[in-house]
């Protein structure tokens, strides 16, 4: 069983983590095509294709000028404690030991526009570059095109050699589109988080709904669940109950685990 993650645009560099055997990503060259590719634009260009401020702009084109071939202590930190956005808040993977970090290591596995694939001990350097960003390359006008083919093929080699080879997907809809589901030799199980919310005009008084921002939070509780228990089979998943959400089981499926949560925070 894998689990996959989404990035996050937040970076930290600098909060202490626990020490891990650190590797390199498995897609050099091709990083290297695209930090090329992003060398070109100037503060400008780049702003408009990412749609990001001045400011995020001008730090990003000297991320990309800086970027180095060599991945070390003074440029670069695993992956697992370089994103800091909601996802990794609610995994809190900085507060890790270093045991259950490397069952982290073993069981999620991190989508990404500038490096396609990361394991959690995975160098990484600074950047920001979303999968959904419309960047010409080599392979066509997107990142879909540059990365799809080898992201699916590296998840169906990951997955061949676990004892149950399925795909837990607990990315965005915007990365897991990078994923050929169709050319996924393995089982794929969507996992989806909502809130309910009162509405007056329904006629049961409320809908359910995905809350973005609570969504991300419990992707990472999910994930820390996973490796707090050493979950080796999707149905271990099922008992999770962090934060107040429980599985529904009636709006659940086979390939669709829908977990909810009504009245939260407690009063």
């Amino acid at each position: 069983m894998k689990i996959v993650l989404s990035p996050a645009k937040a970076l930290d560099y600098t909060a202490p983590a626990v020490e891990v055997p650190a590797t390199l990503p498995a897609f050099p060259e091709q990083t290297r095509q695209l930090v090329d590719i992003l060398r070109g634009y100037d503060e400008v260009a780049l702003s408009g294709l990412m749609s990001i401020s001045a400011a995020l702009s001008r730090e990003n084109v000297a991320r990309y000028q800086r970027f180095s071939d060599t991945f070390d202590d003074t440029n670069s930190r695993p992956a697992l404690f370089a994103f800091d956005g909601d996802v990794y808040d609610g995994m809190a993977a900085r507060t890790l030991t270093r045991a259950e970090a490397e069952r982290a290591n073993g069981l999620v596995r991190i989508l990404s526009g500038l490096y396609g694939v990361l394991r959690p001990f995975d160098r990484m350097q600074p950047y920001r570059l979303e999968m959904g960003t419309k960047l010409p390359n080599s392979a066509g006008k997107d990142l879909y095109a540059f990365w799809r083919e080898r992201i699916t093929a590296t998840l169906n080699e990951t997955l061949a050699g676990d004892s149950t080879p399925v795909l837990i997907n607990l990315a965005s809809d915007e990365y897991f589109s990078a994923v050929d589901s169709k050319k996924l030799d393995h089982p794929i199980i969507k996992v989806v988080f909502e809130e309910w919310r009162d509405d007056a005009k329904s006629p049961e008084g409320g809908k359910w709904k995905i809350i973005s921002f609570n969504a991300k939070r419990a992707r990472g509780l999910m994930t820390r669940y996973a490796i707090d228990i050493d979950a080796q089979r999707p149905d271990q998943l099922l008992a999770f109950d962090r934060d107040g959400y429980r599985l529904d089981e009636s709006a659940s499926t086979d390939s669709k685990y829908v977990f909810r949560r009504k009245d939260w925070p407690p009063a």
